[in-house]
C-alpha cells in the first residue's frame, strides 16, 4: 500500500497521462473538487471536470511541488502544495499556477483522495 507521500507523487504522474482510468483510482466516490471554475462533487462530475480540462490542454505538463503535510494519521493525511501546468490551449502557449491542498482518507486499506482544493 502506497503512503500518503508516494500517493501524491503517483497521482502526478497518473494526471499527466492524461488518461482518466489512470487517475480516477485515486479519487474517492464521493470525494468533493473545488477549482477555479466550479465545485464537483462525486466521482461522476469530477471525471467530467477532469476529461474537460485534459480535452482543453494538448501536451499538458502538470507538476506538484513543495507539499507540505499538515497531519497524518492512520486513517487521515493533508497536505498543501503548489501546482504548475503549462500546455497548449485553441493552438498557443498557455501556463498557470497556483496552490492546493488535498485530504485524503484511508478506507479498506486504501488512500484516496477525498477533497481536493486548486486555486489559482
Amino acid at each position: 500500500m502506497m503512503t500518503p507521500q508516494e500517493m501524491i507523487s503517483a497521482y502526478e504522474r497518473a494526471n499527466n497521462s492524461h488518461v482518466w482510468g489512470n487517475v480516477e483510482p485515486f479519487i474517492h466516490n464521493d470525494a468533493t473538487y473545488w477549482f477555479t471554475d466550479g465545485s464537483y462533487r462525486g466521482i461522476d462530475e469530477i471525471e467530467k471536470a477532469i476529461t474537460a480540462t485534459f480535452e482543453k490542454i494538448q501536451n499538458e505538463t502538470y507538476s506538484i511541488r513543495n507539499v507540505r503535510w499538515i497531519a497524518t494519521e492512520p486513517t487521515v493525511a493533508v497536505c498543501t502544495y503548489l501546482f504548475r501546468w503549462e500546455g497548449v490551449v485553441d493552438g498557443k502557449p498557455k501556463q498557470g499556477e497556483g496552490r492546493g491542498t488535498n485530504v485524503f482518507v484511508k478506507t479498506e486499506d486504501k488512500w484516496k483522495i477525498m477533497h481536493e482544493h486548486l486555486s489559482a
